[in-house]
């Protein structure tokens, strides 16, 4: 499996990451979120007073389990949905794109009934490329290895 480097948007560097499991459901559930889009994970960072682009290394485990959307679809919505409610899934790794901000307003939208699917496709045409990657499991963080940090200006 060929390499690939992610990017951690925070407040310090995380040198050992672990699973995050926060009291607001994410896109793919509790993990440790990385994008291979370098400037997303700027944005992340510029949440916080510090600013923090952690770098990893990945070499995936073909032996993990791992979902990739490849574009967005009905499936993924599906998964969103049900992440945000805080099902629970099997995967070790799940890959896709982002919702962001004004999508996640969508979801939370269709959750409630507010819009109707075909809708919220209506709405959800991103004005930029997300990604992520979240790493759902301690096995599959041991697929990244630590490379350094970049401070975000």
């Amino acid at each position: 499996m060929a390499k690939m480097t992610v990017y951690h948007g925070g407040y310090m560097p995380v040198r050992y990451p672990e699973i995050r499991v926060g009291r607001n459901t994410k896109d793919f559930g509790n993990g440790f979120y990385c994008t291979i889009i370098k400037e997303q994970a700027q944005r992340w960072a510029k949440r916080y007073k510090d600013k923090i682009v952690s770098i990893y290394e990945v070499r995936l485990n073909t032996n993990l389990k791992i979902k990739e959307f490849a574009e967005m679809t009905e499936e993924w919505l599906d998964f969103i949905v049900n992440c945000r409610m805080g099902k629970t899934h099997e995967y070790d790794i799940v890959i896709g794109a982002m919702a962001n901000d004004q999508v996640y307003n969508y979801v939370s939208d269709y959750i409630d009934g507010v819009i109707s699917r075909e809708q919220f496709w209506v709405l959800a045409k991103f004005k930029y490329p997300t990604h992520q990657i979240n790493f759902c499991t301690k096995e599959a963080l041991q697929c990244l290895e630590f490379r350094g940090y970049e401070e975000v200006v």
